[in-house]
């Protein structure tokens, strides 16, 4: 259990004094936090509470939304990408996870996009360098191209990360998003030390008519956990596995049954042995 984390959409309902007391009572010693539930809080007590619980912060979650086409909007997207660099580094995490955003409304140019993305990331990386924090570069799965991420691939998202240096700008793992992608096991490799964070869920049908709530629990769905866990601790990775499920259902269940079978399907599907 020693590199289980719960990232707290999982528990979506749960404040963060919640997700820290489940996490403490049920024996995972890392949580990734999400901006929406820190702020509820305070950004000095949600550190407090993780502090004083004995756990650390995996990453935060989420930066990015860095696609708007007009002057404006990208001074207001940098600015908050800022203040999430600063809100990560008070909470002691390194890994500020991005969802870069997808087309700008009413557009239909992708690479015009993606130039976007890669614009706004070279804006951000002094500042994340500066306070020690890595941006985390999420793709996600291809129907999420439209509204959240222009970036589709792991190789993409390595090719945006590549004039920077790994430690300031990095990408994520996520299983969900990821699986599918034939060029994944060798792009994983290539990835190395970028890896900023390695997340499971599973990829289940019938896919909701929310697309957004698609996710499953290890072991119910397609994915072959374990591939990827060899990959990406072959490629160097030595941080935690991020569980972060997005599923109606699932928030309706009682957060510490939704921890229980999370921890025991981490066991069954991800390590190694089982």
């Amino acid at each position: 259990m020693a590199k289980l984390s719960l990232n707290q959409a999982t528990t979506k309902r749960w404040s963060v004094a919640e997700a820290v007391d489940g996490c403490a009572h049920g024996g995972i010693p890392a949580i990734g936090l999400w901006r929406e539930q820190v702020a509820e809080v305070g950004l000095g007590q949600a550190a407090k509470l993780v502090a004083d619980a004995g756990l650390r912060v995996s990453s935060l979650c989420r930066g990015g939304f860095l696609t708007a086409a007009d002057e404006a909007g990208q001074r207001a997207a940098l600015d908050d990408n800022r203040r999430a660099v600063d809100e990560a580094a008070a909470l002691g995490t390194d890994t500020l996870v991005l969802v870069v955003g997808g087309l700008p409304p009413g557009s239909r140019d992708l690479a015009g996009a993606r130039q976007l993305v890669a614009d706004r990331i070279a804006d951000l990386a002094p500042h994340a360098e500066a306070a020690g924090v890595q941006l985390a570069l999420e793709p996600l799965h291809p129907m999420y191209c439209a509204d959240r991420a222009v970036l589709s691939t792991l190789d993409q998202a390595l090719e945006l990360a590549a004039p920077f240096p790994a430690s300031v700008v990095g990408v994520v793992v996520d299983a969900f998003h990821v699986w599918w992608d034939p060029r994944l096991l060798p792009a994983i490799a290539a990835a190395g030390e970028r890896i900023a964070s390695f997340q499971v869920c599973d990829w289940v049908l019938p896919l909701p008519s929310d697309a957004l709530l698609a996710r499953g629990m290890m072991g119910d769905g397609f994915v072959d956990f374990r591939v990827l866990r060899e990959a990406v601790e072959a490629a160097g990775y030595r941080g935690d596995t991020e569980v972060e499920i997005f599923n109606a259902d699932i928030w309706a269940a009682p957060g510490d049954d939704v921890l229980a079978t999370m921890t025991r399907r981490y066991v069954t599907e991800v390590l190694p042995g089982h």
